[in-house]
């Protein structure tokens, strides 16, 4: 017997997060009654339907690195019909992308229908390294950067402890380029710390999440993670728990 979100997780439908979300929301049944309770248990045996789709109970897990452009939705679908992250990955098999990036930001972005490993990596309290890459307008001076480490007020809420670096100043143009890594994964977080010290971003790019880069993978390129990667991936999940 496993948990109910974590089977629908298993079968790739979505995350955990989503499904406890989805079963919340009445959207969820098991042997054709309604189930909102987080703690129910299902067996092999059980039917389960999300929003009205029979699920089967495991799936091939995949694993995509992207390394996303600037204007595309990191969502599995958009309602303003958008091209999304998933219209970039050529698979029948339905994924979906691994925490946020904006519309306009660029770099390291993880695809999968791994809900486990998904739910592991995007949990503040795992400790999973993300690195920005930010271009701001104006000069950056060394106290705001000591601010954003140790935490800001963004929607009411301090962010949790982090690290930045000074990357680069341009007097000629006005600008500041810094290194800052998070464990959390906000809504705009990024964006809302630097303008809540004062400093807009022009550009952003998640250099790292975890230690996957990049590397070698051009603006819309992707590859498939090797099981090495992926073992590395929950290794790292892991580790401070």
């Amino acid at each position: 017997m496993e948990r109910l979100q974590k089977v629908i997780a298993q079968s790739g439908y979505c995350s955990r997060r989503k499904a406890e979300e989805l079963i919340q929301q009445g959207k969820v049944k098991v042997n054709g009654q309604l189930v909102t309770e987080m703690g129910t248990k299902v067996s092999e045996q059980d039917a389960i339907t999300v929003e009205g789709k029979s699920i089967s109970k495991r799936e091939e897990k995949v694993y995509y690195l992207l390394n996303k452009p600037r204007g595309v939705v990191a969502t599995a679908s958009d309602e303003h019909g958008r091209k999304t992250v998933i219209d970039l990955i050529a698979t029948n098999q339905r994924i979906y992308p691994v925490g946020r990036l904006d519309y306009d930001t660029t770099g390291v972005l993880l695809l999968t229908n791994d809900g486990e490993l998904t739910n592991l990596l995007i949990h503040p309290r795992n400790h999973v390294e993300k690195t920005y890459i930010a271009k701001l307008e104006g000069i950056i001076q060394k106290q705001d950067i000591d601010r954003l480490c140790s935490g800001v007020v963004i929607d009411g809420k301090k962010t949790g402890k982090a690290r930045a670096k000074i990357k680069k100043i341009d007097k000629k143009t006005n600008s500041s380029l810094v290194e800052l890594i998070i464990y959390e994964g906000r809504n705009h977080q990024v964006k809302k710390m630097f303008e809540a010290i004062g400093y807009p971003v022009s550009k952003l790019k998640r250099e790292k999440f975890a230690y996957l880069t990049t590397n070698g993978l051009k603006s819309g390129e992707y590859r498939m993670l090797t099981i090495k990667e992926v073992k590395k991936l929950y290794s790292e999940a892991h580790k401070v728990q």
